[in-house]
C-alpha cells in the first residue's frame, strides 16, 4: 500500500462538511452539561438533603462508565419511555420524531454534566471562603455573593479544566456514528469506503480535529488572559 497524498487533501475538503456536525454536538453537550453539572456541584456543596445524595450517585455512576455506553442506554432506553407514556397518555408524539443527533446532544450532555461538576466544584472551592463570609457580613444573601463574588472567580480558576472539558467532548463527539449520525471521523468512513484509502482519510480527519483543538486552546488562553488582567484591574 502506497500513500496516496493527493487523496488526502481531497478527504480534507469533503470533510469540511461535517464540521458544523461535529461542533453543534460539542456546543451543545458542554452548554447543556455546564448548567447541569453546576446545579449538580451546588447540591452536593449544600447538601441538599436527598437531592444531594441523587447528584453524588448522577456522578459517580456517570464517570464510572464509558461514554459510548451513555449514548446506547439514551438510544435504546429513551424511546421505550417516551412511547410507553405516549401510548398511556394517548399523546401524538412518538421517539420516531427525535432525530439521531437528538440523542447524542442528550447523552454527551449528560455526561458533560457529570464531568461538569467536578470542574465547577473545584472551582467554587478555589474560592477563598472569607471573601463569602466578607460578602454576608455586609448583607449579601447567599444567592447574592454566589453571583457576584463566588461565581466570577470559581470561573476564572475553572477554565484551564474547563478548555480541557471542551476539547474533551469535541474528541468523544465522534462516538455519535454509533447512533448514524456523520460526524467528521464517520464522514472520514464513508469517504473512504469509496476507495478503500482509510488511512488517508483519517489522517485528514486527524488534522481537523488537531486544528480545532489547537484554536480551542489559542481561545481558552486568550480568555484567561483577559480575566487574569481583569482580575488585576487592568481592564475597564
Amino acid at each position: 500500500m502506497q500513500l496516496d497524498p493527493s487523496f488526502i487533501w481531497t478527504a480534507f475538503w469533503q470533510l469540511l462538511g461535517a464540521i458544523p456536525t461535529t461542533l453543534s454536538i460539542t456546543a451543545v453537550s458542554v452548554l447543556a452539561g455546564f448548567v447541569i453539572g453546576a446545579a449538580t456541584a451546588m447540591l452536593r456543596m449544600y447538601r441538599v438533603p436527598v437531592l444531594a445524595q441523587i447528584a453524588s450517585a448522577y456522578v459517580t455512576f456517570i464517570r464510572g462508565t464509558p461514554m459510548l455506553t451513555h449514548l446506547l442506554i439514551i438510544y435504546f432506553g429513551l424511546p421505550m419511555i417516551i412511547d410507553g407514556l405516549a401510548e398511556h397518555f394517548g399523546w401524538s408524539f412518538r421517539s420516531v420524531s427525535i432525530p439521531m443527533i437528538g440523542f447524542a446532544y442528550i447523552s454527551f450532555s449528560i455526561t458533560a454534566g457529570a464531568y461538569m461538576s467536578e470542574v465547577v466544584r473545584a472551582g467554587i472551592l478555589a474560592v477563598d471562603r472569607g471573601q463569602v463570609e466578607a460578602a454576608q457580613s455586609v448583607g449579601m444573601t447567599t444567592f447574592q455573593s454566589l453571583r457576584r463574588i463566588v461565581f466570577p472567580q470559581a470561573l476564572a480558576a475553572a477554565l484551564p479544566n474547563l478548555a480541557n472539558s471542551v476539547i474533551g467532548m469535541l474528541h468523544g463527539s465522534t462516538l455519535a456514528f454509533a447512533v448514524s449520525v456523520v460526524d467528521i471521523n464517520a464522514k472520514a468512513q464513508i469517504v473512504a469506503s469509496t476507495n478503500w484509502k482509510f488511512f488517508e482519510a483519517y489522517l485528514a480527519a486527524a488534522l481537523i480535529f488537531w486544528g480545532l483543538t489547537v484554536l480551542i486552546e489559542r481561545v481558552a488562553a486568550l480568555i484567561e488572559k483577559r480575566v487574569g488582567a481583569y482580575n488585576r484591574g487592568g481592564v475597564v
